[in-house]
């Protein structure tokens, strides 16, 4: 599964089911500290319970129901935290290991998955957790009536998942998936005692969840914050820190503000924040950096519903039109690296032999004047058929790469004559705007699980509801993405994944931009933070009892 959020937002969580950020290969950096030095010299380090950690959201989400959320603000706060799943993947091997279940079977045809589920795990409401909670999920998913097409995308191939008895499901798929494994075993889970009742898309549980993980949800105060608590009923081991604290700040002026008067712990840092207004010595005693790749890219989106953007020729003259070298040095201070394709940069998917369009003015124009778009009233703007070149370009609002992006290629495209006007919009009506197709071009990032499975994306069967937003249609791209969901050969179905990436490359329904460096700042006082292959997990971190900065708070709360 892939999920959508604001271009450079922090994304401090992930696809499916993982709880860490996840890290795309290249390199590491973690300035401020050296692996796990003393924050003082002769003093107790010692893993301990207690204290908060205080996290900047940089956008509120939409909701808190994993099954029709489709933004990364939602998994930030739920993932591994509120709700669990059947599997997960370690930290260290990338392997699926067991999480709500136990252990499971694969049947020799790799068309039947048998859980077998933890006994005595609860909701954080006291109802025990059953293997009819997976396949209320799991119907739920399939209702037509819900808002999950980007999840139905993943699950049309099961026959069935039915609960065998209270602690065993049994997953059934109508032909293989190559990613059958990890969508069975990473199906969001709901209690069903408490979303059957009333309308599933607007139950109070989207603003309220009630999950099986380590921490428990207190309230949410729309604008402000949203608040967890340990759960000390636990199943599993318990994480340390008592109570996360998401404080949301859209403008990361402002978060690097409030971090700096260390009135929050963890924020996510645009590039000129990392690279100029971070590196005083007051700054380094209280803070560490870290900065690691994470399996995502950036791209510019044409809508090829609208005549401008319906010809190919068009869509890659607005990608000759987009100046990447100078983006990527003087915005993002070569904090990424520019890519061409809908996989992963360092994944074996990734065709480096695509290389991208360059940033060509000359070629812009003789291209717009082949599709028609010339200026034939002498206005100064180029029309076709009696329509003018001037379309809306969206972009969520607080982000200021995707602004400064936005204005650059304003100016280039005045240049040639096409007109742009920069919308704004807060982060929820900017998304509805995409779900319901309300969009001319659109700057966004995707992040991506450990595989990728394009189909959610690119396949024409999503291009009405799922999460192919820009209407890309192509019957050869469909033939190879349902060739490549049954191809259990990797060396294969890396094959049928590169030709589709020249199909996509061709048709240019995105200017692809980056694969960008996660960069975030984490206040010192947090021990035991490490970078794994999928990036940092903060259930695993603690504060020293002479550090801990929130114990009488807590005394006074628990």
């Amino acid at each position: 599964m892939l999920r959508v959020y604001g271009i450079w937002a922090l994304n401090l969580s992930f696809v499916l089911f993982l709880s860490v950020i996840v890290s795309c290969g290249g390199s590491n950096e973690s300035e401020g500290v050296s692996g796990e030095e003393a924050y003082l010299d002769g003093v107790n380090l010692e893993p301990a319970e207690g204290d908060w950690l205080i996290y900047n959201l940089g956008a509120e989400p939409g909701t808190l129901n994993p099954i029709t959320a489709t933004d990364a603000y939602e998994s930030i706060v739920n993932s591994g935290k509120i709700y669990e799943t059947l599997v997960k993947r370690d930290n260290k091997t990338l392997e699926i290991v067991p999480l709500l279940a136990e252990s499971w079977e694969v049947s020799e045809d790799k068309l039947t998955f048998t859980f077998h589920l933890r006994r005595g795990v609860k909701w954080h409401d006291g109802y025990p957790f059953t293997a009819h909670d997976v396949v209320f999920s799991y119907e739920k998913i399939m209702d037509p009536e819900v808002d999950a097409p980007h999840l139905r995308a993943y699950y049309k191939d099961i026959r069935s998942i039915e609960a065998i008895d209270d602690y065993t499901v049994r997953c059934s798929y109508s032909k293989p998936y190559f990613l059958a494994l990890e969508f069975c075993g990473g199906i969001p889970i709901v209690p069903k005692h408490v979303f059957e009742k009333g309308d599933f898309n607007t139950n109070p549980a989207g603003r309220a969840p009630i999950g099986t993980g380590p921490y428990r949800f207190v309230r949410w105060n729309t604008g402000e914050e949203i608040i967890l608590d340990r759960n000390e009923d636990y199943w599993g081991k318990k994480p340390y820190i008592k109570r996360i604290v998401f404080k949301i700040i859209s403008d990361p002026t402002v978060a690097l503000q409030v971090l700096k008067r260390e009135e929050i712990d963890l924020t996510g840092l645009t590039p000129i924040q990392w690279a100029r207004q971070t590196s005083s010595q007051r700054f380094k005693k209280n803070f560490r950096k870290l900065s690691y790749f994470t399996p995502n890219y950036s791209y510019i989106g044409w809508n090829t519903r609208r005549p401008f953007f319906s010809d190919k020729r068009v869509r890659r003259a607005m990608t000759h039109l987009v100046n990447r070298e100078l983006i990527l040095e003087k915005i993002l201070y070569n904090l990424g690296e520019i890519v061409t394709n809908p996989f992963y940069i360092y994944s074996p998917e990734y065709d480096h032999s695509i290389k991208p369009y360059p940033y060509d003015p000359v070629e812009a124009k003789k291209l717009l004047d082949e599709a028609g778009w010339v200026d034939h009233d002498g206005d100064g703007i180029r029309d076709k058929d009696g329509v003018k070149f001037e379309f809306e370009f969206l972009i969520p609002s607080g982000s200021i790469t995707a602004e400064q992006i936005a204005t650059i290629l304003e100016e280039e495209l005045k240049k040639v004559g096409i007109r742009m006007r920069i919308r704004r919009l807060e982060w929820a009506v900017f998304v509805k705007h995409l779900e319901e197709r309300r969009f001319d071009a659109v700057t966004l990032a995707w992040s991506m699980g450990v595989e990728s499975d394009p189909y959610q994306v690119w396949h024409s069967s999503q291009a009405e509801r799922g999460s192919n937003f820009v209407g890309f249609k192509n019957d050869e791209a469909d033939r190879i993405m349902e060739q490549a969901r049954k191809e259990f050969d990797k060396a294969k179905r890396v094959r049928l994944f590169r030709k589709l990436a020249r199909i996509i490359h061709e048709e240019q329904p995105y200017t692809f931009l980056f694969c960008r460096k996660s960069t975030v700042a984490l206040h010192k006082r947090f021990r035991g933070v490490k970078v794994y292959p999928l990036g940092i997990d903060p259930l695993e971190w603690y504060v020293p009892l002479p550090f801990q900065k929130y114990r009488e708070k807590l005394a006074l709360i628990y």
